[in-house]
């Protein structure tokens, strides 16, 4: 039974099912994370590592970006959008002596075996080069959470996964995946200079946008559609209980380190 995310392969690779809703309602990233990442850049060489349909890569309008993406699907979509790309799983994939200023990954370092993605990154990245991991973190109202628990539960009673999130600050979330990340990172003695930054807005979601979204997340893209349908419906009725709508604060969190 795998573990760690990483060992999810199946999962890891799901999300092309449907690319064009993942890519129309994914959010993309602040403006002033992109921005930190281009000011702390030695240069404009930018890889983007898991780039699923380029969303962060086509935020990085100034420089030259690369995507490595596992997933042909999604590599596909991110090439008919202007991104280039590759198809490998970062660990496996060779940079034929290429090096870069940056290494980014947005929403899917979890995915990447965290001591051999370590020991790439050092390979990859220019002395001085600038890596940042980010991951958006938010908590639906309890109410919305609740609804989506109860109906996963009773149409996938056998998946591996909690969907019961318990901590109260949706960032212990990942607390696990960012010390995992820099614990690899620290452990290969080619970074320094390791920070946490952290972005907040706020977002608005109506039932049918929540829905919209819904489908992309790694414990849906895997299930039947009508699995699929019985999740919505529930989800959708608890949020049309709120009003229609809601609003929660959106962080984005990311883990940096620099190439000694």
């Amino acid at each position: 039974m795998p573990t760690s995310p990483h060992e999810h392969r199946r999962a890891a690779e799901s999300f092309g099912v449907d690319v064009a809703r993942y890519d129309r309602t994914r959010p993309s990233y602040p403006d002033e994370l992109i921005a930190r990442i281009v000011a702390s850049s030695p240069g404009p060489a930018v890889l983007d590592v898991g780039c699923g349909t380029g969303i962060a890569a086509r935020q990085f309008t100034g420089g030259s970006v690369l995507g490595v993406e596992p997933d042909p699907r999604m590599a596909a979509f991110a090439r008919s959008t202007g991104i280039t790309v590759e198809v490998a799983r970062f660990e496996e994939w060779d940079p034929a002596g290429r090096r870069f200023d940056a290494l980014v990954c947005g929403q899917a370092w979890h995915w990447v075996d965290p001591e051999a993605g370590a020991v790439k990154a050092a390979e990859v990245l220019r002395p001085g080069g600038v890596l940042a991991l980010f991951w958006h973190v938010f908590r639906a109202p309890d109410a919305v959470t609740a609804a989506f628990a109860d109906a996963y539960e009773r149409v996938a009673p056998d998946s591996p996964v909690s969907v019961r999130g318990s901590a109260p600050d949706p960032h212990d979330l990942y607390r696990p995946v960012l010390d995992r990340a820099a614990t690899a990172l620290r452990a290969t003695g080619a970074f320094a200079e390791f920070d946490e930054w952290r972005f907040e807005v706020t977002r608005t979601y109506t039932t049918a946008q929540w829905l919209d979204l819904l489908p992309t997340q790694g414990t849906m893209t895997r299930l039947p559609a009508d699995a699929i349908a019985e999740i919505s419906t529930a989800v959708g009725t608890a949020i049309d209980a709120l009003g229609g709508s809601f609003t929660l604060p959106f962080h984005t969190v990311a883990s940096s380190a620099r190439r000694t």
